[in-house]
C-alpha cells in the first residue's frame, strides 16, 4: 500500500478521471440519443444499463490491454527496429488518440453544427436498443482504455479512475453534458491533452521514454490557465449582468449594425461589412424600436403646454376661428379647463355641429376620452393606442391632471424620427458631424438614437429631455452660456425664454 503515498499517483489519477469523464461524454450522449427512441419510462433504465456496460467493458479491456503491455520480448523487427507486443499496443494505441483527437478537433473548429432529426420517432424494442448500448460502448471504450495505459502504470490506478469516471457520469449526467456544451473550451483542452498523450505513446512505442511528470506538468498548466480563462469569463458575465438588459441587448445590435461611436469595433471587419450593409436609418429604427419597452409615455407625448383643445365655455364663432387655425385634425374638448376633458373630435365632425346645440350635444356623448398613466411603458401603451381606432390618448400623472397627449404618430416618430407639422420645427438639427442645435424640448431617448449611444438618461431618473438633464445636472441655475458635460457629451444653452431652456448646442469630444 505505499504506492498510495506516491504524489504522482493521486496526481495521475486525477487527471486520469477528468480525461475519462470527457472521453465518456461522447459515449454518454449516443446512449442518450438511443435512450430517446424507447418509452419515457423505459430511458432512464436504458441509460442505467448503458453505463453499467460501459464500465464493465472498460474493466475488462483494462485487464487485458494491461497483460498485453508486460509482453516485452521483441516479435516483429524492422531494419535496426524492434517491437514487442506491448511496443505494438502502445504504438497503435498511440496512433488511434492522435487520430480521434485530431478529427474531433477539426469538427470542433470547423464549428459545423450537428444534424438533428425531426418528426416523430416510433418507439423502439427495449432490448434492441441495449444491442446497439452494448456496440457503441466497445467503441467509446477502446480511446478510454489506451488514454489509461498511457497515463499511468499502475492497474489499481487505472480501474479506479475508470470506475469513478463512469460512477460520476452515472449520477451527473444531465448537468455534466450541460457544462461541456457551456464550456466548448473545455472539450477544446481535453482533446489537446489526447493529442499530447496519444504522441507520448507513440514515442514510447519506438522505444523514446518521456517521463509523466513532463506530460502531468504541461496538463497542469494548460488546467491553471483554462480556470483563470473560466473565472475571467464568469467575472466578466457578472459584470455584464449589472448592466440594464436593454443597454446589453441595444449595443449588441447596434454593434452588430455597425455603431458609429464604438470605438473598440471600429476596426473589426464584421462591424464594417455591417456598416456598409445596414443604412443609419436601419441603425436609427432598430435602436428605436428597442427602447420602447423602456421609455415612458411620458417621453413621447405631446406636453400639456403644446396641446390645441377646444374650450365648450366659448363661442361658436371663437371655436371655429381656433380650429380652424392650427394644422391639427383631433382636439380634445373640455369645459373650462384641459383637465375637464369630454371627448375627442376630428375638427370637420366638430365644425359641421357648432351651429346646432342637439346634434353638438348628441356628438360630444359618442366615444369618452381614454387615459393612461404617464409612467407607463410606451410598449404597454400600444394597446390602448389601437383600441383608441386612430384618435388621441390623453395622458395624466397620479392626480388625475392632464400632462400631454399621444397619437400612434408620436410611437412612430419614436421608431424612425420626427414628422413635425406645418407649425412645428425639428427638435434636433445637424450642423456637422460632431455638432447638433436642439430644442429644450428634445426628448433624450431621440437623442439617444441620433448619437447611437445608450446611457445618456439615468437609471430612476426623471426627467427626459434636454432641458430636464441640463437643470438637474445644474441644480436648476442656468443662464445663456452654461455649459454641463455628461457621459463625454457636451451641452451648452444657447437661448432661454425667461427660466425655460430653448434651444442648446451638443457637441461630440472630437476623438469620438
Amino acid at each position: 500500500m505505499e504506492f498510495l503515498l506516491d504524489p504522482g499517483i493521486w496526481v495521475g489519477l486525477l487527471t486520469l478521471i477528468v480525461l475519462e469523464i470527457v472521453l465518456g461524454i461522447d459515449n454518454l450522449v449516443f446512449i442518450a440519443i438511443l435512450a430517446d427512441k424507447l418509452p419515457p419510462e423505459q430511458r432512464d433504465k436504458a441509460r442505467v444499463i448503458g453505463l453499467s456496460l460501459a464500465l464493465v467493458m472498460r474493466l475488462g479491456l483494462l485487464s487485458v490491454i494491461s497483460w498485453l503491455v508486460t509482453l516485452t520480448k521483441p516479435i516483429i523487427h524492422l531494419w535496426d527496429l524492434s517491437f514487442s507486443g506491448r511496443d505494438l499496443i502502445l504504438l497503435f494505441g498511440g496512433l488511434f488518440l492522435v487520430y480521434k483527437a485530431v478529427t474531433e478537433l477539426h469538427e470542433k473548429m470547423e464549428g459545423k453544427p450537428e444534424l438533428k432529426s425531426s418528426g416523430s420517432i416510433a418507439y423502439a424494442s427495449f432490448w434492441a436498443v441495449v444491442a446497439q448500448i452494448i456496440v457503441l460502448d466497445a467503441v467509446f471504450s477502446l480511446d478510454s482504455v489506451i488514454t489509461a495505459v498511457g497515463m499511468v502504470d499502475n492497474i489499481y490506478v487505472m480501474m479506479a479512475a475508470v470506475t469513478i469516471a463512469v460512477i460520476v457520469m452515472l449520477i451527473a449526467s444531465k448537468p455534466l453534458t450541460a457544462f461541456v456544451n457551456r464550456h466548448p473550451t473545455v472539450v477544446i483542452l481535453c482533446l489537446s491533452f489526447l493529442l499530447l498523450i496519444g504522441v507520448s505513446l507513440i514515442a514510447e512505442g519506438f522505444g523514446f521514454h518521456i517521463p509523466k511528470g513532463y506530460i502531468y506538468s504541461g496538463i497542469a498548466v494548460a488546467i491553471l490557465i483554462e480556470a483563470f480563462n473560466q473565472f475571467s469569463s464568469r467575472n466578466k458575465a457578472k459584470e455584464e449582468a449589472k448592466i440594464p438588459l436593454r443597454h446589453r441587448t441595444a449595443d449588441s445590435i447596434l454593434k452588430l449594425m455597425g455603431s458609429k461611436l464604438n470605438a473598440d469595433v471600429q476596426n473589426d471587419p464584421d462591424i464594417a461589412e455591417a456598416q456598409r450593409t445596414f443604412g443609419d436609418e436601419e441603425r436609427y429604427m432598430v435602436g428605436g424600436v428597442l427602447s420602447l419597452a423602456e421609455r415612458p409615455v411620458a417621453s413621447i407625448m405631446t406636453p400639456r403646454s403644446q396641446i390645441s383643445w377646444v374650450n365648450l365655455d366659448d363661442d361658436a364663432e371663437s371655436i371655429r376661428e381656433q380650429v380652424l387655425s392650427v394644422p391639427h385634425s383631433l382636439f380634445p374638448v373640455c369645459r373650462g379647463q384641459l383637465d375637464k376633458v369630454i371627448t375627442i373630435l376630428r375638427a370637420k365632425e366638430l365644425i359641421d355641429v357648432l351651429d346646432d346645440a342637439e346634434e353638438l350635444k348628441a356628438l360630444l356623448k359618442r366615444n369618452r376620452p381614454i387615459f393612461i398613466y404617464e409612467k407607463m411603458k410606451v410598449i404597454d401603451a400600444i394597446n390602448t393606442l389601437r383600441s383608441s381606432k386612430g384618435s388621441l390618448v390623453l395622458v395624466t400623472n397620479e392626480y388625475g391632471n392632464v400632462q400631454g397627449l399621444i397619437s400612434p404618430l408620436d410611437v412612430f416618430e419614436a421608431i424612425a424620427g420626427e414628422f413635425p407639422d406645418a407649425d412645428e420645427q425639428l427638435e434636433l438639427q445637424k450642423i456637422d458631424e460632431t455638432t447638433w442645435k436642439a430644442t429644450g424640448m428634445l426628448d433624450l431617448y431621440q437623442l439617444e438614437l441620433e448619437l447611437e449611444m445608450m446611457d445618456l438618461i439615468e437609471d430612476d431618473s426623471d426627467y427626459f429631455s434636454v432641458a430636464g438633464l441640463i437643470l438637474d445636472k445644474t441644480q436648476g441655475d442656468v443662464t445663456v452660456g452654461t455649459i454641463i458635460e455628461h457621459q463625454g457629451i457636451h451641452f451648452e444653452v444657447l437661448e432661454m425664454d425667461q427660466t425655460r431652456i430653448k434651444f442648446v448646442k451638443i457637441t461630440l469630444p472630437q476623438s469620438a
